[in-house]
């Protein structure tokens, strides 16, 4: 599922003449384009999709929406479980993440 979810800007910076963003999603960090943004600026809210910001929101509707996407799981859905991201990047390739943590593949001939 791809939802469109609220995320802070902390930083932002041209790359290459686009201007992109360091947004967090409460606690989960991304990169953003904010061409359709063109005026947003660090410290303000805007809904994400597919790694766009498309609309300015305000704090509060923000931190309201990410705490139900949270208790929903939603945010876990969409973004996954940081610590066991890194722990299956630690393990190199053919690591998979499972539910129960990471899990190594065997190698075939």
């Amino acid at each position: 599922m791809c939802l469109a979810v609220p995320g802070k800007v902390l930083a932002i910076e041209d790359r290459d003449g686009t201007r992109m963003a360091s947004v967090d999603f409460g606690g989960v960090v991304k990169e953003v384009c904010l061409e359709y943004l063109p005026d947003l600026r660090v410290g303000e809210y805007a809904i994400v999709h597919v790694g766009f910001a498309l609309q300015r929101l305000d704090e509060e509707s923000a931190r309201k929406t990410l705490e139900l996407f949270e208790n929903l799981g939603m945010l876990q859905e969409e973004f996954g479980d940081p610590w066991e991201q890194a722990a299956a990047e630690a393990h190199g390739p053919g690591s998979v993440g499972g539910a129960t943590g990471t899990v190594a593949r065997e190698a075939r001939p």
